[in-house]
């Protein structure tokens, strides 16, 4: 008896290769891409990339986000297998089986799924690693080195990992024979389900949470609150995708049945009755496969963005070649930081231009009301705080050839990330300031566009410019003085101009014990880093993408499919009285016009509606071109929906030969 539950179960395995064929398909690559993102996670050869080890950040991340999503699809899709296995156990439980010996064949086909999947996942893994190891570094700008390895740490992983995802399924799949009855589990695939009778009240509900959930995001003003926000928004859109398909399912059926026109013809008669048929559970799989589908559009219009614009983005962190930031706004330090700075340029015989030099106060503060701002109020709520930039009229009207005046309570404004359109700002306890204009240049340093927070920068005299430093040098607080320059040479040789620099000036401050700090940084030096920040986030949304439409994909198979079986009765009934092969056709591409267009169009609406806080979450990286963000989100939304169009008509092939006998 103990050799006849694994040829039960391989047996069983056989001869549902239709369902169980794409699940070991995903199962074995849910394993490769987990092991080669764990995989890289580790590689001392990433890490010893330009910026590897900040990849590896994101790719740790990233094996966090593949396990919760492991668990939760593979559990989700097995469903579909146990909905149409369930017929076959109670056939076994009739002819005398028990609930025992069929707990044996689960454990067997469970095992041999495990095993297939994690042992053909994992040796395709470890071939595909080296090729991800070489994409990493393209992406990173680095050279590749020869070699193969196995990381026998993501080996482990990988096992444990799917060896609690199938545990856990098969103790679903135990409940679900345990807790039903031969004669249940034999009909289990003629049930049908009864639509919930308060159907507009949980429409209104999702209507609601969907609209709110849009107002936020359309809303925003600033990337802070884009980024409290976010997790909140697509949590509410998850909710009332759900809803409103569960619900719509229902309501768009009653509407068509009650349409004689459309209901009472051939080709739509069959397609309604057999949604209605599965209302809950057609709206539970569209909703499904909108959010997936909805995730793959956002992940990868956005990180695409990103690396596409990453020199530019570069150029707007660093504006300059090399940086040095002096903690001071004496004039003795200033002149003392320039004379080495010179001192160092001329003994490499390097020429320097482009010089952006100016002073400036940057502090916090909250904006209490629209033009009041305290700089010692209760930072808690990020919503409300500003970075302020103080800069003194004169510094600005030398860096752009400027001459512009201001009166004592005057001051030209320039913002980032924020709106300001009051002719006033006040600093509780400091001073009151006048808005003269708004500036024509924002005195761009880099730090606006790493800080998250809106900036707000302040031109103004130098008496109101003394005021704000003699107060924060109360506080610790100082004036800095910026000074950056660019240098006619190569990458390399700027790196070492650039140590060289930042030599000397530890000389300088070891020879006077009162020399300020200064903190310098190189454009190219930070370059890898820079690279490894959008091209780690585009490397892992390509991999989480890649798992989404794989899941997306699996679902459409797996509705198609269980669909097919339901219906197979229902259309051989209707052939028999008359319907031809034609009519089959037409009843399924009018059954995919009216419900698998639908995750489609509400994929698209969610982009439309996510475009306002999408825009601000990217501000945060540095990324301001709309126009690249709009391009680039309707190309992709164009190659998905013709990805899309594709896999349906390639499913309903498979529903097409179950209904119409072609093959069962």
């Amino acid at each position: 008896m103990n050799s006849l539950y694994p040829k039960l179960a391989v047996q069983g395995i056989r001869k549902n290769k239709k369902i169980y064929l794409p699940y070991i398909l995903t199962c074995i690559g849910m394993v490769i891409m987990y092991y080669i993102i764990s995989f890289l996670s580790y590689s001392k050869s990433v890490h010893n990339m330009k910026g590897g080890s900040e990849l590896q950040t994101f790719l740790s991340i990233g094996t966090g986000i593949m396990a919760v999503f492991t668990m939760i699809f593979l559990f989700y899709t097995h469903s579909f297998i146990m909905k149409n296995r369930k017929k076959e156990f109670g056939l076994y439980n009739i002819l005398g089986m028990g609930k025992g010996n069929i707990t044996h064949i689960l454990i067997w086909e469970t095992l041999i799924t495990y095993v297939i999947s994690t042992a053909s996942g994992l040796i395709l893994g470890v071939i595909f690693s080296k090729l991800a190891e070489l994409v990493s570094a393209e992406i990173l700008g680095d050279t590749w080195q020869l070699g193969f390895n196995i990381d026998i740490k993501s080996v482990i992983k990988t096992l444990l990992l799917f060896a609690a995802a199938f545990g856990l399924i098969l103790l679903n799949a135990l409940r679900q024979i345990h807790l039903s009855n031969p004669i249940n589990l034999l009909h289990s695939d003629k049930t049908g389900e009864k639509p919930p009778k308060a159907r507009m009240l949980p429409a209104l509900i999702g209507a609601v949470i969907l609209g709110i959930a849009y107002y936020i995001s359309c809303t925003i003003d600033d990337p802070m609150s884009a980024i409290s926000l976010f997790f909140v928004a697509v949590i509410m859109v998850i909710a009332a995708t759900y809803i409103l398909f569960i619900i719509g399912s229902i309501v768009l059926c009653k509407i068509l049945q009650k349409n004689k026109k459309y209901y009472y013809k051939t080709e739509h008669f069959v397609s309604v009755s057999s949604m209605a048929y599965r209302m809950k559970r057609n709206g539970a799989s569209l909703a499904s496969i909108c959010i997936l589908s909805t995730m793959v559009l956002v992940i990868i219009s956005s990180t695409m963005c990103l690396y596409i614009a990453k020199e530019d983005n570069l150029q707007v962190r660093y504006p300059r070649d090399i940086i040095m930031e002096l903690d001071s706004a004496d004039n003795e330090y200033m002149e003392s930081l320039q004379e080495s700075i010179y001192k160092t340029l001329a003994d490499c015989d390097v020429k320097y231009d482009n010089v952006l030099e100016y002073r400036y106060l940057s502090f916090g503060a909250i904006q209490k009301d629209s033009t009041t701002m305290s700089i010692d109020g209760d930072f808690s709520d990020f919503s409300k705080v500003k970075q302020i930039h103080i800069i003194p009229i004169e510094d600005y009207n030398a860096l752009y050839n400027k001459n512009e005046t201001l009166e004592k309570d005057e001051a030209l404004i320039a913002v980032k990330k924020c709106k300001y359109d009051y002719d006033s700002i006040n600093f509780e306890s400091l001073t009151d300031l006048q808005i003269k204009n708004h500036a024509d240049n924002y005195v761009s340093n880099g730090e606006a566009i790493a800080s998250i927070f809106p900036s707000v920068q302040l031109l103004v005299s130098q008496e109101q410019f003394n005021k704000f430093s003699d107060y924060f040098n109360e506080n610790d607080e100082t004036a800095k003085y910026y000074y950056g320059f660019n240098i006619d040479c190569t990458p390399e040789e700027q790196i070492k101009i650039f140590e060289e620099i930042s030599e000397d000036i530890k000389e300088l401050q070891k020879s006077d014990s009162n020399f300020p700090a200064v903190s310098s940084r190189c454009a190219e030096k930070e370059r890898s880093s820079f690279y490894a920040l959008f091209g780690g986030l585009f490397f892992l949304g390509i991999l989480l993408s890649i798992v989404f439409i794989c899941a997306a994909i699996l679902i459409m198979y797996y509705k198609q499919i269980t669909e097919g079986f339901e219906d197979n009765g229902r259309f051989e009934i209707m052939q028999k009285v008359g319907m031809t092969k034609v009519e089959i056709r037409r009843s399924i591409n009018s059954q995919i016009l009216t419900v698998f267009t639908a995750p489609l169009i509400f994929a698209g609406l969610h982009i439309c509606f996510a475009f306002p806080i999408i825009k601000k979450l990217l501000e945060s990286f540095g990324l301001f071109d709309t126009g690249l963000l709009i391009a680039v989100t309707i190309g992709v939304f164009l190659a998905f929906a013709v990805f899309y169009i594709i896999v349906y008509k390639i499913t309903s092939r498979s529903y097409y030969h179950i209904v119409s006998n072609k093959e069962v």
